[in-house]
């Protein structure tokens, strides 16, 4: 990617996170409310220290950090480079306050930018891994504020809904023979550590569903009383069902005998034709066999 691409890259995923965060109030950016998940303050906070930590320490002019106890509040699992912050606890912190963090913010981009202006090859490689990892995190910040707000007995609507596909989909199966089939990544452009090596593995013939599940065809598994048929779930599956309270995907409520989907958008109707979401392993796992088939291996969807 040429110098003056990475650098417009840049600046346009460190304000797509920002932009995640606009409408909402102080207090949505700092609410955990789970251990799996993480204040939107704290994704802010910890990119931001990615990028000093990988980026400017090394390869930029020396400087005084904004305060270096951020490198223990805002790393993440880096045990190399310091000793991490409980991430069950990320949600106890009200300081750095969120002003703060986004000064930061600015701080750490300015440096950024200027060495983006002539970046050296291994500059360039460590920032565009810095810029995959942070849509990794605007992906969890999306995940972390549903949750936070979807879950609470206020619901509020804080985006615009946006309009859910009402098609049916094509259905019928796909078949595919026995044979080998490219796995990992081959090229030379970007990849994590994990989709190396590229290499070929084998499967058995199989056939494959050419539609996603569909909400319709999951409130069929429900009204068949697919949560309540113990022999349709892996052990720890109904473990966990019973544990959970599970009768339905998270984010559904039934309300007057009707099922509700409640969103960052607002609470609307389940939208029939749309693909089922937010359901776990074991639940698909539970409705593959309740429709007579299973859930493919990860060779088999590559190769499909």
């Amino acid at each position: 990617m040429a110098p003056r691409d990475l650098a417009a890259t840049y600046r346009a995923v460190r304000a797509r996170s920002l932009a995640l965060c606009e409408g909402l109030a102080t207090e949505d950016l700092v609410v955990q409310s789970m251990p799996d998940a993480s204040p939107l303050r704290w994704h802010l906070a910890h990119t931001t220290w990615f990028f000093e930590t990988f980026v400017r320490g090394p390869h930029g002019a020396p400087f005084a950090p904004r305060d270096a106890r951020f490198v223990h509040l805002f790393n993440s699992y880096y045990q190399g480079v310091g000793d991490p912050f409980p991430r069950a606890r990320r949600g106890t912190q009200s300081r750095p306050t969120v002003a703060e963090i986004i000064a930061w913010r600015r701080e750490v981009d300015a440096a950024l930018e200027a060495l983006l202006a002539d970046p050296s090859p291994e500059v360039a490689r460590v920032v565009t891994i810095g810029l995959h990892h942070e849509q990794q995190h605007q992906e969890l910040m999306i995940t972390d504020l549903k949750h936070a707000l979807c879950t609470s007995p206020m619901a509020p609507a804080v985006w615009t809904a946006a309009a859910s596909p009402q098609a049916a989909p094509a259905g019928g199966w796909l078949s595919v023979p026995e044979g080998f089939g490219a796995i990992g990544h081959a090229g030379d452009g970007f990849c994590f550590d994990n989709e190396r090596p590229a290499h070929q593995a084998w499967t058995p013939a199989f056939a494959v569903g050419r539609a996603l599940v569909t909400n319709g065809d999951w409130l069929a598994f429900m009204a068949d009383g697919g949560y309540g048929q113990v022999g349709l779930w892996m052990s720890d599956g109904w473990a966990a069902r019973e544990a959970g309270g599970w009768r339905a995907p998270l984010y559904w409520t039934e309300r007057d005998g009707a099922w509700l989907e409640v969103t960052l958008g607002g609470t609307r109707p389940v939208a029939l034709h749309a693909p089922v979401t937010h359901v776990s392993w074991f639940e698909a796992d539970a409705f593959a066999r309740w429709a007579g088939a299973r859930l493919p291996t990860e060779f088999e969807w590559a190769r499909a």
